[in-house]
């Protein structure tokens, strides 16, 4: 029932596709009725939970569908595909997108481990992204999250509040293991992964990631891929192409979008892009859109 009053709110709000802020910090409410294909996207730490329909992500190869029995839990920056293949107006997506702060789940990480209590541990270690089932405590936080929408003074005196109180939840759910390790203070990869993805224009080395960490070379390669999937090099290109190509589908010239986010040469940026895509940039363009949630 509570999913069924989300879905309420959301077309409440929106008579129209699209994303619309609530006013609390990192959280939009989105919708999608028309089917838009898998394209280059790039996530920042986030939860996106779907309230009906059905969304998909791809992250190296590796394809997440998921609806409304499990949300989508990515602690960190990862370049992906993202689309909303099977939306119709027989068949609306609704859903509500959730930023991660980094400082907060940090807090909160720390705070329950010096709890006291057993906290289970990753029984093995995904990929950037993992799909987590509902329960019913980040059913609720979300349901209380989403309802502060209808007062202004709600979400500015209990905003923090609730959305504190979401990140619990999510600490604490099937992904909670996942989240919980990335967002350790200790976590080098995925400081590197900040740093790298805060300025993805900047030139950047694997040596200067690496020291960054504070491992060798080799240490740094063999941890990253185990996080990411991705080698450091692949994951790199991956964020600079994937934040190319929102620019370009946002209305940015190729050349433009390639020296945005760090090419000196468009037609280096271009063939790099079409050995990723399969299309040229000019030729991808034409046949896509930014899809629902990924702006």
């Amino acid at each position: 029932m509570s999913k069924h009053t989300i879905r309420q709110i959301i077309e409440t709000r929106m008579p129209r596709d699209g994303m619309i802020q609530t006013g609390i910090k990192g959280v939009q409410l989105f919708r999608a009725t028309e089917a838009v294909p898998c394209a280059p996207a790039v996530y920042e730490p986030c939860v996106i939970a779907i309230v009906s329909g059905g969304k998909e992500t791809i992250l190296d190869g590796q394809r997440y569908v998921y609806d409304s029995s499990e949300y989508l839990c990515c602690p960190m920056s990862m370049p992906v595909e993202a689309g909303t293949p099977t939306a119709s107006a027989e068949n609306p997506l609704y859903g509500v997108y959730i930023a991660l702060d980094q400082r907060h789940m940090s807090e909160l990480t720390i705070e329950m481990e010096a709890s006291g209590s057993r906290i289970p541990r990753a029984e093995s270690t995904p990929r950037g992204i993992r799909l987590a089932r509902w329960d019913n405590g980040f059913l609720d936080a979300l349901l209380r999250l989403v309802q502060l929408w209808e007062d202004a003074t709600d979400v500015a005196v209990l905003g923090n509040a609730r959305l504190r109180e979401l990140y619990y939840a999510v600490l604490k759910g099937e992904a909670g293991a996942f989240a919980r390790e990335t967002f350790s203070p200790g976590n080098a990869i995925a400081r590197s992964i900040a740093h790298v993805s805060s300025q993805p224009e900047a030139p950047v080395s694997i040596d200067d990631m690496a020291n960054r960490a504070g491992m060798s070379r080799a240490v740094f390669h063999r941890k990253f891929k185990q996080a990411t999937a991705m080698s450091p090099i692949q994951f790199v290109k991956s964020m600079r192409i994937n934040n190319a190509a929102m620019k370009i589908a946002g209305g940015m010239t190729v050349s433009e979008a390639a020296m945005e986010v760090g090419y000196v040469s468009a037609s280096q940026f271009s063939r790099e892009f079409k050995r990723m895509y399969g299309q040229s940039p000019r030729q991808w363009s034409d046949t896509h859109q930014l899809p629902v949630g990924e702006e």
